[in-house]
């Protein structure tokens, strides 16, 4: 007997393959390039094989709209995008003939449920397998998950993760056809218009925090500061009304307290309260303090969680759990750290405590507890993002262990004349686990001077200051993932890929979220005339039956019939309003696009400049809208209206050989641009060359802003094979 162990990727198969094999670990590839291992253990055969996640996924099963009929194809033959899973499907299927017995060891949700289940029904044939449990890649957790396997699969995380896929099929297709094709109607240029189960009330959210932004009408308000010296230091004491929203008031304080020469001391409350260190991560909490932190963005934070995972370095990082228990072993895990060097001091202290008591926070999960370092950190130093991410996740995994921080508060009561100031200060008194936690824990640390009740404090200035009330601010992408997570809008393992895909289609832009004019139409339109795609209350509804299906409290087939019926009837209000809908998606799609290739004026005659396409050397360029224009009549050049002197014909049905006869643009002023990048015009223009100054975003790499001009004197110390690299 042979035994299979599917893995959902290939890191995670190597590090399941030498966890497990006793002796000698045989690695080989498949006729296809993919790399496996074979080995031995307790006398048994084993072969170790990877996927590379959805080696499946779901298509149309015929072309009846709207689409019901679903089946599961190969991911390769139905997305271009998953061509590379090809090798892997077929070295798959070449390594299960040689197998008759079967373990699933992926990801224990789920999306690694389905993996599993699709490989085993599909290519090895079988209905049932073993299933290993694990939430870290390092050995003694792999070895321990195999030695307690389950005998079945966990047929709740499949029933439950087959569902999703199939709801979220059924929005996807039929909602995303039903938009095109209004749009394709309307007779406006073809572009794809999606929405999706979530996608729609997360843009509707977003749109509406739009919308009071563009609405909002400043109104003007007072405040009043003193601006006082004490021994030496000069502080600004602010007047106990943070703002006075009438003028009149405002000036009546400020004529009675201006000519003041001190302030008297009424009232000093010192206050020392314990700050508890922070709970263990979650996926949710890590996308939001790596973009406090370091600004990156929650699918980012995902990203590179997810390749330290996969080395073996942290936990399961898709988990919703802030719970740390005894289980992970928290002394090994300790001691593993104290051979990096600046862990080890901490380390040491914490191995010396009598007990190791964690906090922990409420949130929990099924399956995973929260996110931590495991027992085989990196054998080299990391660099870059991943040893920003797994230092933040190292210490936060420290500091739970530690004891609180103690701080204390200073207010202090200022009289001016029978009108009250206040001055704040916050200090750090015992460290506690801030000093574990580095640079990470940013505390204001305002130390006040030191006054008694009475004193008398010189007032050097006091002013009236008039400000204007703030527009609500735009979400932060961490910001909105905590907002998904609180309405209960997508899972943690879908909700940066969701936002990302608002991003993709155009509807939002930059990092503290703008939503385009496109996002707005499209939601103003799906509000206007399909509410129920965007309610948020129904988009709940689903995700709490998900859970229900996985609970064992509802049946699959019973959810994704509910499902059917709330689709068909979007779909009816959509083909219903195709025409409005088109129309206006339509002028929002064209608008769009005028605005996104418009990069600014041009500096040689006035006109245009635009990314255009040479469909000779495919690729894109900017070029000047007056390069189509005739230097003489200022019509196109199909259309030029100048004559021949000799024929009086145009110039375009003119056969005389008069040496005028060559069609003059107004305008050649046209820039190359760089391959594979989004170009994203900026307000500001280069005060050398004075073209617009853009945006390059390249993925996978850090985006810069550049000049237009190649030849521009900004770029005189950039190296020639590679400019783009080097602009400021």
């Amino acid at each position: 007997m042979t035994t299979l162990i599917i893995a959902e990727k290939p890191d995670a198969c190597m590090h399941i393959a030498k966890a497990l094999a006793e002796r000698e670990l045989k690695k080989k590839t498949t006729s296809y390039g993919v790399e496996y291992y074979e080995f031995l253990r307790d006398g048994k055969k084993f072969i170790a094989a990877p996927a590379v996640g959805h080696l499946f996924n779901l298509a149309a099963d015929g072309k009846q709209f709207p689409v019901f009929d679903v089946k599961w194809e190969p991911s390769y033959a139905i997305r271009k995008a998953s061509k590379f899973t090809e090798k892997y499907f077929k070295s798959m299927e070449e390594v299960a003939k040689k197998c008759n017995d079967f373990i699933i060891a992926c990801d224990f949700d789920n999306e690694g449920s389905v993996i599993g289940y699709n490989i085993l029904r599909f290519i090895c044939g079988a209905k049932d397998a073993k299933r290993m449990q694990f939430s870290t890649l390092a050995k003694p957790d792999l070895i321990k998950s195999y030695e307690n396997i389950l005998p079945h699969l966990d047929w709740q995380n499949i029933e439950s993760g087959l569902a999703r896929h199939e709801l979220d099929f059924y929005y996807g297709i039929n909602v995303s056809k039903g938009l095109t094709n209004a749009v394709k109607k309307a007779g406006a240029r073809f572009s794809l218009v999606t929405a999706g189960r979530v996608q729609g009330p997360l843009l509707c959210l977003l749109a509406e925090r739009e919308l009071e932004i563009k609405k909002f009408k400043p109104t003007p308000y007072w405040i009043i500061q003193a601006i006082v010296n004490v021994n030496g230091k000069k502080i600004e004491a602010e007047f106990e009304k943070e703002k006075i929203t009438n003028e009149k008031e405002a000036e009546e304080i400020n004529k009675k307290i201006k000519n003041a020469k001190f302030a008297i001391v009424k009232e000093i409350t010192k206050k020392e309260y314990e700050q508890s260190p922070p709970v263990p991560f979650n996926i949710t909490s890590l996308q939001t303090e790596a973009y406090r932190l370091f600004g990156y963005t929650p699918q980012q934070t995902m990203q590179i969680a997810q390749k330290l995972y996969t080395s073996a370095y942290i936990s399961y990082p898709r988990t919703s759990s802030e719970k740390l228990p005894a289980s992970v072993g928290y002394k090994e895990i300790l001691t593993a750290l104290s051979n990096i060097k600046k862990y080890a001091p901490i380390c040491k202290k914490l191995l010396e405590l009598e007990k190791l008591v964690p906090v922990e926070g409420k949130k929990t999960d099924p399956a995973h507890e929260c996110i931590h370092p495991t027992v085989e950190p990196p054998s080299k130093e990391l660099t870059g993002p991943a040893a920003k991410i797994y230092d933040l996740i190292c210490r936060r995994f420290f500091v739970a262990f530690w004891k609180p921080a103690k701080r204390e508060g200073i207010h202090v009561k200022l009289d001016i004349n029978g009108y009250i100031f206040k001055l704040s200060g916050r200090r750090t008194i015992e460290k506690g686990w801030i000093e574990f936690y580095g640079p990470y824990a940013k505390f204001d640390e305002i130390i006040l001077p030191d006054m008694k009740k009475d004193d008398k404090i010189k007032i050097e200035k006091i002013l009236k200051i008039e400000k204007e009330t703030s527009p609500p601010p735009r979400y932060s992408q961490a910001a909105i993932i905590k907002e998904m997570e609180k309405r209960n809008l997508g899972t943690r393992a879908t909700r940066a890929a969701i936002l990302q895909t608002l991003y993709d289609r155009g509807y939002l832009i930059d990092k503290t979220i703008r939503v385009t004019d496109l996002g707005l139409s499209v939601a103003e339109t799906l509000k206007k005339y399909v509410p129920d795609l965007v309610d948020e209350k129904l988009t709940r509804k689903f995700e709490k039956e998900l859970e229900d299906i996985f609970n064992k409290r509802k049946e699959r087939k019973d959810v994704l019939n509910s499902a059917r019926k709330v689709v068909k009837k979007i779909v009816e209000e959509l083909q219903k309003n195709q025409e409005k809908i088109g129309k206006e998606l339509g002028k929002a799609i064209i608008s769009t696009i005028e605005e996104k290739i418009n990069m600014g004026k041009c500096p040689k005659c006035g006109g245009t400049l635009k990314v255009l396409f040479n469909p000779l050397t495919k690729k894109k360029f900017i070029g000047c809208t007056n390069y189509n224009k005739c230097i003489k009549c200022g019509y196109s050049r199909s259309a030029c209206k100048c004559k021949c002197p000799i024929c009086g014909e145009q110039k375009g049905k003119c056969k005389c050989s008069w040496k005028d006869k060559k069609w003059t643009p107004i305008c050649t002023l046209g820039f190359p641009l760089p391959n594979n990048a989004e170009i994203r015009k900026t307000e500001n223009v280069c005060e050398k060359c004075k073209t617009s100054i853009v945006y390059i975003i390249r993925q996978g790499k850090r985006p810069f802003k550049m000049c237009l001009d190649p030849s521009c004197i900004t770029k005189k110390d950039w190296e020639a094979k590679q400019p783009i690299e080097k602009a400021k």
